[in-house]
Parts: C-alpha cells; structure tokens; sequence
C-alpha cells in the first residue's frame, strides 16, 4: 500500500510540475506583492522628505537681515491686541502689513461663492498673510481672535524698504510662501483621499 500511495502521489505531484503556467503566475504573484510592499515603502519615505522639504521655517531664520534693517523693522513694528471673536483683517480688505502671532489662537476664515470656508488656526509664532504682503495687498481670508490674543504687525511700506535695501529677505518670505502653499496642497491631497476610504469604511 505504501507503493500504491508513493505511486499516486508521484503521479498527481508530475502534472504539477509539468504545469508550468501554475507554478510561473505563483512566482509573479509573489513578485508582485513583494514589489508593491517596495512601492509603498519608497511612496512613504518620499512623502515624509517631501512633507519636511515643505515644513514652515522659524521665524528668526526667516527675517534674519543686517542689524540696520532689523532697527528700521523694529520701530516700524506695531504690537495690536485683539479680543475673542475681533477681526484683525477682513477679506478683500487692503493689507497693512505681514502679521505674526504672538499670543492666543486666530481662525482664518474665507467665503467662497457663498460658502464659508474655514482655513485653519494661526497660532503664536505663525506668520500670516504673506501672500497678500508679498503679492497684490488685498487679504484672500478673514482672520478672526478665537481666544483673546496679540499680534505684531509689520507695516507694508516699512517691509518694502526693507526688500529695496536687503533683496534677499523677499526671497526668504517667498520661499516660505512656496512652502505654505505646497503645505496647503499636500493638506487638500490627504483629505481627498481620506473622504472615500471614510465612506467605503461606513458602506
């Protein structure tokens, strides 16, 4: 019985063997799956240079000029205090200045075709507006004091004399400006993409 069975098992193992499409689309399976954890794990170490290529820069780093500059930008400064629930700038109003937060928690708010968006907190040691600063001068957003709080402000015209002595400051707030932006793009990218597995979760 013995040989009967090494028989049997011989004869069912030959098919096998001879199956080669079997045995070949096995392999690339196993490929595959070994390929896509690469895939995911290069994806992931990408992402993360990426996300700390963008990541906001201190401040001090980026407004770091000659001491002359930073006396002008100094005494051209002014500190603004704001309660819970005040509007530091409104939307589409002209822009005084680039704002730094000092103290306290300020919402960004903007109205898009009738729809009010929330754009995130601005929180102590944030720099807002330098789109506005540095482009057109007129706020995209309203920034409102969610707690009671204080702000410094660096007047416009105080800034571009600034620029006009030292160019390599606009560049620095430029680079930042870039970087806000991708920081923006990369936060609409994530939330797109966990909105379908949220809802294929629910169904």
């Amino acid at each position: 019985m013995k040989l009967g069975l090494q028989t049997r098992t011989t004869k069912r193992a030959r098919p096998q063997a001879a199956d080669k499409p079997v045995a070949s689309s096995t392999r690339r399976g196993s490929g595959t799956r070994s390929k896509t954890g690469r895939e995911i794990t290069m994806q992931r170490a990408a992402k993360a240079r990426h996300l700390e290529a963008v990541k906001a820069h201190p401040v001090a780093e980026l407004l770091e000029c000659p001491p002359a500059i930073g006396l002008l930008l100094n005494h051209a400064a002014q500190c603004l205090s704001f309660e819970a629930g005040e509007v530091v700038f409104p939307q589409s109003g002209i822009c005084q200045g680039l704002y730094l937060v000092i103290t306290g928690q300020f919402q960004r708010r903007a109205e898009r075709l009738k729809t009010r968006l929330m754009l995130g907190p601005a929180r102590a040691g944030d720099l807002v507006e330098l789109a506005a600063t540095l482009g057109d001068r007129q706020h995209t957003y309203t920034l409102v004091a969610q707690t009671a709080g204080s702000v410094l402000m660096l007047p416009v015209e105080a800034l571009t004399q600034a620029f006009q002595s030292f160019p390599p400051l606009r560049m620095r707030l430029l680079e930042e400006l870039a970087r806000e932006v991708s920081r923006a793009y990369n936060t609409c990218c994530f939330n797109c993409m966990a909105k379908p597995r949220r809802a294929s979760s629910t169904a």
